[in-house]
């Protein structure tokens, strides 16, 4: 009986051990992206100082690498816990705390958010009389405000008050913060909408964003090299990335402040972008989240507006990239010598996150090559429906093909529809740029509405006389009407 027992142990400890190995042999080796990035001679051929990425998949970070140096002056190496100034990337992260105050009770983000406001108020105007904006306006740009971005302030400077921003006493600025359009109506990017963010959460609550970021987010979910504290103030991060001019230079001291926090004040690294990226991935499945709920992570991540709006944009995240046949929330963020983006999808848990110390001529060529290997090599490819496809008659294809102004984005590019091998495809240049190919399938469904392979929206596309005149662009219960242009052929 002894024996017998012994045996069974001992098979169950071979079963054991062949599971792990099975489990071991279909583990992936994500090595391969560091051969086929050719970081080092991309940085070389830039004059770009350093650059830190990472890959998630899964809901796990996969991969993680950092390339060149801190600065050019010290030749200090970056590392995985260097924190790099995130720019525009900030916004979401200033929109999802908003959203978690909210759920605790602290705010109402439907109410006008000029009633939370103290030190300074919204400027009168007509287009405001009967519609004071609330929060959410601001958080998807659709509030009717100005002041697109900010100049960088350096240590030696007179930094200015937020309350001199709004009012216009700042490079660039030379008056108060003013509306453009009636709140809802329409879009217009605005980082002096969340600079009021930003007043009207420190005056209600008593404490600074930074404050506010470090209890509600960055301490819950161990973001230990994320924050809102600026260069010149106690307990900022000392292991940081200076940003840098074209010609590879540190620009001043390096590192730059920013009194308008809540639009681009915040520090990170890419791996605690990712945890808290992977975080509202598991919250938008509610699973595994611990911080941030399902309805917050729904909330936050849904496209809210689409007029004018480089089509489609969410309570912070950009909703107008789509690879993969995978529907993504993103964020990109550019500063004087720095920048990065955050892209992750909304199911599967997968994603990817860079920053690079640099200017733009610099940066952008190895984002954009970055960006490409990474979806091209990581192989995420969503099964598409295709189900609601149907045959598109020879006349239709006949009637679409032309040269159109931009419909997709809205960015005054030539949009083309052109027939290759009996099927119709969209060409524009922000397509090939995003996507590295110009070849972007245009799907008739059965319902009558067309789908643009990898666009997130959907199209109905209305002709008078025989020629397109018009197309309306819809995502979920959203939608707008685009009147076009056709030009010759």
């Amino acid at each position: 009986m002894k024996s017998i027992m012994y045996s069974l142990v001992l098979i169950g400890v071979m079963l054991s051990c062949l599971t792990s190995n099975k489990v071991l042999s279909q583990k992936r080796d994500y090595r391969f992206l560091t051969d086929s990035l050719n970081m080092e001679q991309q940085l070389e051929k830039r004059k770009l100082a350093g650059f830190s990425v990472v890959v998630f998949e899964n809901y796990k970070i996969v991969y993680s690498n950092q390339f060149g140096i801190k600065s050019m002056d010290s030749k200090e190496k970056i590392e995985e816990n260097t924190a790099f100034s995130t720019a525009s990337m900030t916004k979401p992260i200033t929109a999802l705390l908003c959203h978690i105050l909210e759920e605790k009770g602290l705010i109402n983000l439907d109410d006008p958010i000029d009633k939370y406001l103290k030190r300074w108020h919204l400027p009168k105007s007509k287009l405001t009389e009967n519609n004071s904006p609330t929060w959410k306006q601001f958080f998807n740009h659709t509030s009717g405000t100005n002041q697109g971005g900010f100049a960088d302030y350096y240590e030696g400077d007179t930094i200015p008050t937020i309350k001199q921003s709004l009012l216009g006493q700042i490079p660039r600025y030379d008056k108060e913060i003013e509306f453009l359009f009636t709140p809802g109506t329409n879009f217009e990017y605005s980082g002096g909408g969340y600079v009021i963010v930003q007043m009207a959460l420190e005056d209600t609550l008593n404490k600074s964003i930074a404050e506010l970021a470090k209890e509600y987010i960055f301490s819950p979910l161990g973001l230990k090299n994320t924050t809102m504290i600026q260069p010149n103030e106690a307990r900022f991060l000392t292991n940081v990335a200076l940003v840098h001019d074209k010609d590879g230079k540190v620009i001043r001291t390096g590192l730059p402040i920013t009194p308008q926090i809540g639009a681009s004040g915040m520090w990170s690294t890419p791996t605690d972008l990712a945890k808290l990226s992977i975080e509202i991935q598991n919250a938008l499945r509610n699973k595994n989240n611990k911080v941030i709920s399902h309805r917050v992570a729904k909330e936050v991540t849904a496209v809210t507006t689409l007029k004018n709006a480089v089509g489609g944009w969410g309570y912070g995240w950009q909703k107008s990239l789509g690879y993969n046949n995978y529907d993504w929330f993103s964020c990109n963020g550019s500063n004087t010598g720095v920048g990065g983006s955050i892209f992750a999808t909304m199911t599967d848990g997968n994603g990817f996150v860079f920053l690079a110390n640099g200017e733009k001529p610099n940066r952008i060529p190895v984002m954009v090559n970055t960006q490409k290997k990474i979806l091209k090599l990581m192989n995420w490819n969503r099964k598409s429906d295709n189900e609601d496809i149907q045959e598109m008659p020879a006349s239709l294809k006949k009637q679409l093909n032309g040269r159109y102004d931009d419909f997709l984005y809205g960015q005054k590019m030539e949009t083309k529809i052109v027939e290759k091998n009996n099927r119709l495809y969209v060409e524009s240049q922000l397509l090939e740029h995003f996507k590295g190919k110009n070849e972007n399938e245009l799907i008739y469904l059965k319902n009558g509405l067309f789908k643009i392979i990898d666009y997130p929206n959907l199209l109905k596309l209305e002709f008078n006389n025989g020629k397109l005149n018009s197309v309306v662009l819809i995502r979920d219960r959203l939608s707008t009407k685009i009147e076009l242009v056709s030009k010759e052929k």
